[in-house]
């Protein structure tokens, strides 16, 4: 089992930046890539970012590309979502999510492991 935590959600007006974190713990972090997923209120879950295990390799989709990086630390069992530029349509609960996966998949169902989200709002 993997147990995440993520951090960092709150209230910002649009054109900030938020920094998210997900703690993990459980089994070796390094094993798994990782992703950050949103949801939105009445809308279906959506990709923004995931990192391969090492860190070298990254994916996010259009929507975030040039706004928003993911990065993480291995020693620290921590993944980082840095969100810059911020949009109002960026408001969400944001989820960190582990895969056992050697790729950075962008698709949820590739996930085995979730946490329970961090609310981020972007105000106009």
């Amino acid at each position: 089992q993997v147990q995440l935590v993520e951090s960092g959600g709150g209230l910002v007006q649009a054109g900030g930046s938020l920094r998210l974190s997900c703690a993990a713990s459980g089994r070796t972090f390094s094993n798994y890539a990782m992703g950050w997923f949103r949801q939105a209120p009445g809308k279906e879950r959506e990709s923004v970012a995931a990192i391969s295990r090492s860190g070298k390799s990254t994916n996010y989709a259009n929507s975030v590309k040039g706004r928003f990086t993911i990065s993480r630390d291995n020693a620290k069992n921590t993944v980082y979502l840095q969100m810059n530029s911020l949009k109002p349509e960026d408001t969400a609960v944001y989820y960190c999510a582990a895969t056992y996966s050697s790729s950075t998949p962008l698709s949820g169902p590739a996930y085995d492991y979730w946490g329970q989200g961090t609310q981020v709002t972007v105000s106009s």
